[in-house]
């Protein structure tokens, strides 16, 4: 079985980063995916270089723990929050 990687970028909105991430942690959002069965690292990361820039790094067991993940309402509910604090997202997704 393949290790499924989620490199997860995003651009936020101009001065909104640390707000975006306040608000996961808040919601819960970061605990709820941890907490799901598949779940082997969800990380959020801070770019360096890029101040507008929030960096996810997430890791499931297999393809079918990414689905189930996709119809969680924590999952939905980052959906409504990217609305309201980003501007671009980039997935780059592994298997290995």
């Amino acid at each position: 079985m393949k290790v499924i990687v989620l490199n997860v970028t995003y651009r936020c909105e101009n001065g909104m980063r640390e707000a975006f991430l306040d608000k996961i942690k808040a919601e819960g959002i970061d605990l709820g995916s941890r907490n799901e069965e598949g779940n082997i690292c969800y990380e959020y990361f801070f770019s360096t270089s890029a101040p507008d820039v929030l960096f996810l790094l997430e890791k499931w067991k297999d393809a079918d723990a990414v689905e189930f993940h996709k119809k969680q309402p924590h999952f939905l509910r980052l959906g409504e929050l990217k609305s309201e604090f980003v501007e671009e997202t980039t997935i780059e997704k592994y298997e290995v």
